[in-house]
């Protein structure tokens, strides 16, 4: 069998190679040229292919990562979401783009050094998306797109493994990255700066409007709708007497309401472009565990099929800061039932 195995550079891609060809695939390394910033990346990546006795190609999706990735980025938030680049990235570069080079390529598999596990259940006669083995990396969350073709033509060789294990295979065959800290920010945001980031790519100047309450009575100016997110405190750049924090924000009328945390609080949710994986789209309600960001904890909560792409999910619990334009993603046990984006409350 034959592998192209997506490397970034880092660890976790090198340690991926390394175990595919340790079990005798016949491997070959890939690594995207998205943002036109990965040289070092890129290098790190042909060093470790070399020392594996592993080819490496470059693929320049640089105009696909602009159009659907950072383009639609910059849209969400100026239309006043919570975007998340990953999942996109995932679901249109990673194992859509370069899953497509590595059939054009002849390969069975295109592998990643994703924190995931993925597999074939006869019984349902689906493929499965489970979360790892070692939670505190688990990275499903950003994986609900896949579809159930994309998950027949992936492996994730890290899925049952430690990063402190990833970590010592890496320093024991001298792959580089073994001891680097991960960066937490968005690639093609690099310092974190995502309302500088977006006037520059879209040339746009957003202005400042006012902070609103509840009620609509303005409270103050905000310095431009970008510069916020639901449930956030600081950087308001505005004293009101008490802690107060973004509830909404309405792009139409370039407001950002405000108000105490405890308006901050939802038991309910809806959500579109949703993908079932572990099973079709129920006839009645389910009983799942979901979680709305990426490293909050899981919740227990039903959800209802209102259509085949659409969700209502109610949870137990009243949950804080749900944005729009972010996932929600459910689990039945360490399984993804599926995902999708969330509209609103």
């Amino acid at each position: 069998m034959k592998v192209l195995v997506a490397m970034s550079g880092g660890v976790d891609s090198s340690v991926a190679l390394f175990l595919l060809m340790r079990a005798g695939f016949g491997c070959a390394g890939a690594t995207m040229r998205l943002s036109g910033g990965e040289t070092v990346a890129l290098n790190d990546a042909r060093d470790a292919a070399s020392r594996l006795g592993a080819p490496h190609y470059v693929f320049d999706f640089s105009a696909d990562f602009r159009e659907k990735v950072i383009g639609p980025f910059a849209d969400a938030y100026a239309r006043g979401l919570t975007p998340n680049p990953c999942v996109e990235c995932n679901r249109f570069l990673k194992f859509g783009r370069l899953l497509e080079q590595a059939s054009e390529m002849g390969m069975d598999y295109l592998a990643t050094g994703h924190y995931a596990r993925a597999g074939f259940d006869a019984a349902s006669g689906r493929f499965w998306l489970k979360k790892a083995v070692d939670e505190a990396k688990d990275q499903s969350y950003m994986l609900y797109a896949l579809t159930q073709e994309q998950l027949r033509r992936v492996l994730f060789p890290l899925g049952e493994l430690t990063k402190a294990r990833v970590r010592e295979i890496a320093a024991d065959e001298g792959l580089a990255g073994a001891h680097v800290k991960e960066s937490q920010d968005i690639c093609f945001v690099p310092d974190g700066d995502y309302a500088g980031f977006i006037g520059r790519f879209t040339g746009r100047a957003f202005e400042g409007g006012d902070f609103i309450g509840e009620d609509g009575g303005v409270l103050g100016m905000h310095g431009g709708l970008i510069r916020y997110t639901v449930g956030q405190r600081k950087g308001l750049g505005a004293v009101f007497g008490r802690h107060m924090y973004v509830l909404a924000k309405d792009a139409g009328a370039n407001t950002v309401t405000l108000g105490g945390e405890e308006r901050l609080f939802s038991r309910t949710l809806k959500a579109d472009g949703f993908n079932w994986i572990a099973c079709e789209a129920p006839e009645r309600p389910m009983k799942v565990k979901a979680k709305t960001r990426y490293r909050q904890p899981e919740q227990w909560a039903t959800v209802t099929a209102t259509s085949p792409d659409a969700v209502l999910v109610e949870f137990d619990e009243p949950q804080r800061a749900i944005a729009p334009g972010q996932a929600v993603v459910l689990y039945d046990g360490d399984a993804v039932v599926g995902g999708g984006r969330i509209l609103g409350m």
